[in-house]
């Protein structure tokens, strides 16, 4: 008797893998034939939406910016040994932890700006930091702005400046140049 059950339920079990597999092969399937369609997937969608809004999302950032409250650190304001820098409230009978009424407000998730707009700078363009010609080239002039590094020399920064105008690309920071006279000599 031992050895039929056995037997049942390995064939019980293959079954079942044949199904699955038949399964896997038709949503594979179906994908295929949306693709040959022509049917717009939800990433080509959202590519197109986020062209479309990025001006108004920029403009929704910058109105959330203005509502969003100044956080600051709890009694920063009754000691001078304590930064106003935000830090998270954790005493056990914190007003500012249990957000009582009069209290400053406490950072949450729900003061976020949109998600496409993140890391983005006002202009619309991706902020990239840039120190030296190759990180230059591998930026794309459509999405991405270039923001030279501090420790850059007037000598490269002045490189980097032209370079970027020849791939136009367009630099965030250009100051810092220093200007040249051009002595000329007669031959």
């Amino acid at each position: 008797m031992k050895s039929r059950r056995v037997d049942d339920m390995a064939e019980e079990t293959t079954s079942k893998a044949k199904i699955t597999k038949k399964k896997k092969v038709k949503t594979t399937s179906r994908t295929k034939v949306k693709e040959k369609k022509g049917v717009k997937t939800k990433a080509s969608r959202a590519r197109k939406k986020k062209k479309k809004n990025m001006k108004e999302l920029l403009k929704l950032r910058n109105s959330i910016d203005d509502k969003r409250p100044m956080f600051m650190r709890q009694e920063s304001w009754r000691y001078k040994r304590i930064d106003r820098s935000w830090r998270k409230p954790k005493g056990i009978d914190s007003r500012m932890r249990r957000r009582l009424k009069g209290w400053p407000k406490a950072v949450k998730v729900g003061y976020r700006g949109p998600k496409i707009t993140r890391g983005i700078h006002p202009s619309g363009y991706r902020d990239v930091l840039v120190h030296n010609i190759g990180e230059l080239e591998g930026l794309n002039p459509k999405k991405d702005a270039a923001r030279l590094a501090s420790t850059l020399g007037a000598k490269k920064r002045a490189e980097l400046i032209e370079k970027a105008k020849e791939l136009g690309i367009k630099v965030l920071n250009p100051r810092g140049l220093r200007k040249t006279k051009v002595i000329e000599t007669p031959e």
